[in-house]
């Protein structure tokens, strides 16, 4: 055989090869993204989400509602208003009444599904707001226990919204979408924080206006749910297959069909599938017995950890009590105008927070974060205390907008984050629930007693506390929180039953094998 023959037979073998890879299918993967991962599977996941989440800016509304009312409901000028033990309750009794709202969140995500708990929380904050807005302008008593009612309902509306959002995000979801999504519930409070803030800013002697106006805002997000989608993983463990094939099939990009015709798709539902019938098939437990499984007490208890740590640092105090705090720091300007740029800096950090917890992964993403709410914290106690740092300009300002900043990069976002993540689906409904109404428990006391322990220890050493906090969130979230970045939801369960290490696999690994062991398309 000559040169040129040789030449030929070998381009000849190289393109029967190619030809023969395209065949297999092996190379399709690698150019045309899998189901759920095209344009407009991403895209229905996205609005869906959006619609899911508006609601949940109800809770951010909650939270700052003190930092924008304060003036007013204790200026002894207006005809009725709140003692100063009155108002401390007005400020955290929604932290008491929040963990209601978890504990109902855990029965009403399984009974009724994740759409209609969202409709659920709408209604109801649509009637807390009608109680804030309305209470009586002559007796002082019902002035009082009106504000009292209407903040305890707040408070379990804040709980309810803490899991269904987030959980529905997780299930309608692909590995590789599912952190920016789950996002969604971080986002919407931040926003809802710098609404209320910004609002507070503009209309300060008017707190039934501001009631009302969140009140509309509320019909609204009621009309955003009602076109949802149920989450597939729901409605299959409720046995409603077709329901559940329909939605599987619209949130990966296709018709919402009866029946199931791409491969891939298939062949996640019939994992899906698999997985729920294994658990029908065991001897169902009550949720406690649940709790003796590793799968299931490991991520109950890293999260309730979690949620304590975010408390006992101060973020929610910082939220609360934001226009207080900024004076009693030292900063020099409009109070109110600091509370807005807390709001818009925690809104602009919480945005990015999707790609930054794929990019650094939760543990990495968490350790960063918990060391910056620790220098923050030690150099604004620093500021009255150590002359060279009194000298510094804006120091206050600086410390507690990347406080803020530095606690939405981890420990402010993870939790809400990750209660999406680390519970296997039949305990997350009573699971997640469970978590927001231990972390809400924790933040009432933290909450409550913050006033008292600043009189008794002083601003700087509330920073020192708040500090050394932050410092062990740090060792915690280092010793203890397992890493769930590009892992399914499966893989995640998996890892706690079988105690394998917590180090994530590397990405490109990841994405290799999944390309190599799907099928080709038919």
């Amino acid at each position: 055989m000559n040169a040129e023959d040789q030449h030929l037979n070998q381009n000849g073998n190289e393109a029967n090869g190619k030809q023969a890879k395209i065949v297999s299918g092996l190379d399709r993967p690698l150019k045309t993204p899998p189901p759920g991962e095209q344009t407009r599977a991403v895209r229905r996941q996205v609005i869906a989400v959006i619609l899911a989440n508006v609601g949940v800016f109800s809770t951010g509304m909650t939270l700052a509602m003190p930092t924008a009312t304060m003036y007013q409901l204790k200026d002894i000028t207006e005809p009725v208003h709140l003692e100063g033990s009155q108002f401390t309750w007005f400020a955290s009794v929604n932290a008491l009444s929040a963990p209601l709202g978890g504990l109902l969140s855990a029965f009403l995500l399984d009974r009724i599904g994740r759409k209609r708990s969202l409709i659920v929380l709408n209604v109801l904050t649509i009637v807390a707001w009608i109680l804030l807005a309305t209470p009586s302008q002559s007796d002082s008593k019902a002035f009082f226990w009106q504000l009292i009612a209407s903040r305890f309902l707040l408070g379990i509306g804040m709980g309810l919204a803490s899991a269904p959002p987030g959980v529905y995000a997780a299930e309608i979801s692909v590995p590789k979408t599912r952190g920016s999504l789950i996002l969604g519930t971080s986002i919407s409070v931040a926003g809802g924080i710098t609404i209320l803030y910004a609002i507070g800013y503009c209309i300060r002697d008017d707190f039934r206006l501001i009631a009302l106006i969140c009140c509309g805002y509320q019909l609204v997000s009621l009309l955003c749910v009602l076109p949802l989608m149920e989450s597939h993983c729901w409605l299959l463990s409720k046995k409603r297959v077709t329901e559940a094939k329909r939605s599987l099939n619209y949130f990966r990009g296709f018709n919402k069909s009866d029946e199931i015709t791409h491969p891939q798709v298939l062949e996640e539902f019939q994992l899906l599938q698999k997985a729920l019938q294994k658990r029908d098939m065991e001897v169902k437990k009550p949720f406690w017995k649940s709790v003796k499984e590793p799968e299931v007490h490991k991520p109950l208890l890293i999260l309730m950890s979690l949620f304590a740590f975010q408390q006992l640092t101060g973020i929610f105090v910082v939220i609360v009590f934001a226009v207080q705090i900024s004076s009693e720091a030292g900063i020099q300007i409009d109070p109110f105008m600091c509370a807005l740029f807390i709001g818009l800096a925690r809104l602009v950090t919480t945005c990015p927070m999707g790609y930054i917890l794929e990019m650094w992964g939760r543990r990495r993403a968490g350790i960063i974060s918990t060391l910056g709410m620790a220098v923050c914290m030690f150099l604004l106690a620093g500021h009255s205390k150590i002359e060279f740092l009194k000298a510094v300009p804006y120091l206050p300002v600086i410390a507690i907008v990347g406080f803020i900043v530095l606690s939405t990069l981890g420990l402010y976002t993870l939790p809400f984050f990750m209660i999406s993540e680390l519970f296997p689906q039949r305990v997350r409904g009573p699971a997640s629930g469970l978590t927001v109404a231990v972390g809400m428990f924790i933040s009432f006391v933290v909450l409550k007693t913050y006033p008292d322990f600043k009189e008794s220890v002083g601003m700087s050493n509330c920073f020192i506390f708040f500090g050394v906090m932050a410092v062990l969130a740090l060792i915690f979230i280092y010793w203890a929180l397992p890493e769930t970045r590009r892992r399914t939801l499966l893989e995640i369960e998996e890892q706690f039953r079988s105690g394998h290490s917590r180090k994530s696999q590397n990405p490109v690994d990841v994405e290799m094998k999944e390309v190599f062991v799907r099928k080709p398309e038919e």
